[in-house]
């Protein structure tokens, strides 16, 4: 019997294979070369904030440890990969002052990319809003969105003549919501009047980035996008109570960034929006990139919307169920309800309580089992004819998992924090075998 992938099992040709950072999460020195301070640093000082007391300052060290990080990404045969700019080490005051030794930093990162022959895929903003910034209003306050725009002409112009794949914003839905809404992330505030404005000024940053990039002097065969994190809602029961709960969760989390994106408006009214402001969010992007970790189900509750785990279920260290064909799920109502771009997965990963052996081996079987599973969907959507142009691990480190600090793993490669040793863990063996035959193991594909 032959070993030899079967169609279902292939990917399309010239798909991306590709591991995702971020630069607070990694990269530590956060005192390093002209670095000023970002909304994360002041959150981690807030007590009770993050779990365990932890910080970024350090984290993998990967401002350092860049060259190592990448060569590991290269080794495995996964040929992109995708970081973001810390904002605060390019514009130590979010605007103004140009720190060269920043940019200077990323161009090292990018190099090191390129001699390994693997492909930058540069996100803008995940999340680490300069403090100085904040300090002015943050997203709730207009401006912030025209300063992102300039921080945004400054990076391009900068590297976009070796850059060609950008994303202006990493899930604004977390920057807005869990910033200014719930204030279980940075800057921890929690007021919905702000959260809306942030919501609104998100957007209008990505349209006005948007613009700066297509205007630079780099703008020639650049790819531009953004990145949402979309799962698929779903009500707990059939009944109408449920129902209505689901789609107002839906619309509140997935529909308030589609919409304006795709279809030119807003599913709300939102009193920050001025003229203009839906033209420049709605501009054509080259690719849209979807985060993608679980399916949400919802049930009204006698104090609103809750989300409810299904049962029988599996689920990851951070308590999210593990249902890959939610992914297939998401994708194909996208791709019924958009005009949609083609689409990159630009993050999808799981955490897990990896434990080295004796050996200083660390085997993730159930990483492996959920990595597969997802590839699995991923192959049946691109089979019903969403066009899915690559695939990016969440994520490559061990690293600082924002609120969680560094009590959940999500690395394919294990890091000992006090040693910042790092050791592939099996799921990386078993991804880089994946993108280098692109095609999953035979038989394993539910197509």
């Amino acid at each position: 019997m032959s070993d030899a992938p079967r169609p279902t099992d292939t990917f399309p040709e010239g798909f991306v294979w590709g591991a995702a950072t971020a630069a607070y999460q990694v990269e530590g020195a956060v005192d390093a070369d002209g670095r000023g301070q970002s909304i994360w640093d002041t959150f981690c000082r807030v007590p009770g904030a993050i779990a365990g007391g932890d910080t970024g300052d350090v984290a993998c060290d990967h401002y350092h440890r860049y060259a190592e990080d990448i060569g590991l990404l290269a080794d495995l045969g996964l040929g992109a990969y995708r970081f973001s700019i810390a904002w605060p080490r390019v514009q130590p005051d979010g605007a103004g002052a140009i720190n060269q030794k920043g940019l200077d930093h990323y161009r090292r990162v990018v190099d090191e990319c390129l001699a390994r022959n693997v492909v930058p895929y540069l996100t803008l903003y995940h999340w680490d809003l300069p403090q100085a910034l904040q300090d002015k209003g943050g997203w709730p306050a207009r401006d912030t969105a025209y300063r992102f725009a300039d921080y945004a002409a400054v990076v391009h112009d900068a590297l976009g003549d070796v850059v060609k794949h950008w994303i202006t914003l990493n899930e604004p839905k977390v920057s807005s919501h869990a910033g200014y809404g719930s204030g279980i992330h940075a800057p921890g505030i929690k007021d919905q009047v702000q959260r809306d404005r942030a919501v609104h000024h998100l957007m209008l940053a990505h349209g006005l980035g948007l613009q700066a990039l297509r205007g630079g002097r780099h703008s020639q065969d650049q790819v531009l996008g953004i990145t949402l994190d979309v799962s698929p809602v779903k009500p707990f029961t059939d009944s109408d109570a449920d129902v209505a709960a689901a789609r107002r969760v839906d619309v509140d989390s997935h529909r308030l960034f589609l919409d304006p994106l795709l279809g030119g408006a807003y599913p709300v009214e939102l009193d920050a929006v001025e003229d203009g402001d839906l033209e420049l969010i709605s501009a054509p992007i080259d690719f849209l990139g979807i985060n993608y970790y679980r399916r949400i189900l919802v049930q009204a509750g006698p104090t609103g919307d809750e989300t409810v785990l299904p049962a029988g279920v599996p689920v990851t260290s951070v308590n999210w169920p593990v249902q890959p064909d939610g992914l297939r799920e998401v994708l194909v109502e996208l791709h019924a309800d958009y005009d949609l771009p083609p689409v990159y997965i630009t993050e999808n990963g799981a955490a897990y309580d990896d434990v080295p052996a004796e050996d200083g081996t660390v085997d993730d079987p159930l990483r492996v089992d959920y990595l597969q599973g997802h590839l699995a969907a991923l192959r049946t959507a691109v089979a019903a004819g969403v066009d899915v142009r690559g695939y990016f691990v969440w994520t490559l480190l061990d690293n600082f998992e924002w609120a969680e600090g560094y009590a959940k793993r999500f690395g394919i490669v294990h890091v000992d924090f006090p040693t910042q040793t790092r050791t592939p863990k099996s799921s990386a063996g078993w991804l880089g075998r994946v993108a280098r035959a692109n095609a999953l193991p035979s038989g394993s594909s539910t197509a």
